[in-house]
């Protein structure tokens, strides 16, 4: 599964920066993840670097996105690889 911010996100600024993805943008009024973009850092760190940021826990898995582990290790390898 990827990611999603709720409408709880206070516009902290904290999350985006962290994303090694780059799958957080400032939306029209709080920021978004882009399921297209986001592996839960599977590939990258052992934990999602935005849930362990954030001060107000408003970044739960988006169960509109159902994707295996597995899943979102190949999305990590298509999105680093090289041309």
């Amino acid at each position: 599964m990827a990611l999603m911010i709720t409408d709880e996100c206070i516009n902290c600024d904290v999350c985006e920066p962290v994303c090694p993805n780059n799958a957080i943008y400032q939306g029209e009024t709080i920021f978004e993840i882009d399921p297209k973009l986001c592996t839960e850092c599977v590939g990258h760190f052992p934990e999602p670097q935005c849930v362990s940021v954030c001060p107000v826990n408003c970044i739960p898995l988006n169960p509109d996105v159902v994707e295996t582990k597995e899943q979102l290790l190949e999305k990590y390898k298509k999105l680093t690889q090289t041309p």
